[in-house]
């Protein structure tokens, strides 16, 4: 039992929430993806970003299919996969598949060109594609995957993401921070913020949650600044979040 005070400590006054329902949506047939942010043909003023936070996508990719290749540049490029086997080819030579409980990220810098595919023709692939503003421009394209353990984020926030490449979990040109966690029902954590200016935006993957006096349900999204720390509690069992720190000056 929390007290009052505690319970206040957690009360949210800067957030914004963006509810599952409330996404850009598009289905090319071959490709369902759901937009936190504007994208392609779903532009909303009120939804640019949130800080360096520019694109959060939620893809869903029919067997055999996917996105042929296509360019980038000044952008850190991460995948999470959630289901399935999703092939990546890119213009520095990597042919890689990656799958759930692997990271893949790619700092696009002066350019680069890549394509990703379903790897199969029994099953969907479903993945998070999350673009970070860099801190750094026209940086030497670079490409990275590592393959983590899900028991690791049991009950706790397993850092998959940072600025430091001696760190855990892949890295980025950006003082960016990313946690997964999977908890038990009514497990509670916290989270305290790994640099001043940072917010955080948290995304549920699956189940329910309460962050701070905000109530999460899945794929809801709820961004947080002005904060040191939020306090996180599973609703549901196996509920799965993704955190992500970012900073809130472009």
């Amino acid at each position: 039992m929390e007290s009052n005070n505690s319970l206040e400590d957690h009360k949210l006054n800067h957030y914004i929430l963006h509810k599952a329902n409330t996404r850009g949506h598009a289905n090319h047939g071959w490709l369902e993806s759901y937009h936190t942010f504007s994208f392609a043909n779903y532009q909303n003023e009120d939804r640019i970003n949130f800080g360096v936070l520019r694109v959060l996508n939620d893809d869903r990719v029919n067997q055999g299919m996917g996105f042929g290749k296509h360019p980038h540049d000044n952008m850190e490029i991460i995948s999470i996969p959630l289901e399935g086997d999703l092939e990546h080819q890119d213009s520095m030579g990597n042919t890689t598949v990656i799958k759930e409980g692997d990271i893949q990220v790619m700092s696009a810098g002066t350019g680069i060109f890549h394509s990703e595919k379903n790897k199969n023709n029994n099953q969907f692939v479903k993945f998070l594609q999350i673009w970070i503003y860099p801190n750094k421009k026209n940086v030497t394209p670079r490409y990275d995957q590592i393959s983590l353990d899900l028991k690791d984020r049991h009950n706790k926030l397993q850092q998959i993401l940072s600025p430091n490449p001696d760190d855990e979990g892949v890295w980025i040109h950006q003082d960016a921070w990313f946690h997964i966690g999977k908890f038990d029902k009514e497990f509670s954590s916290s989270y305290q913020l790994k640099k001043s200016g940072n917010g955080i935006y948290a995304f549920v993957l699956k189940g329910d949650f309460t962050v701070g006096n905000i109530h999460l349900n899945e794929r809801d999204g709820l961004g947080i600044w002005n904060r040191k720390s939020i306090h996180i509690n599973a609703t549901s069992e196996g509920a799965e979040i993704l955190l992500m720190e970012v900073p809130m000056e472009l």
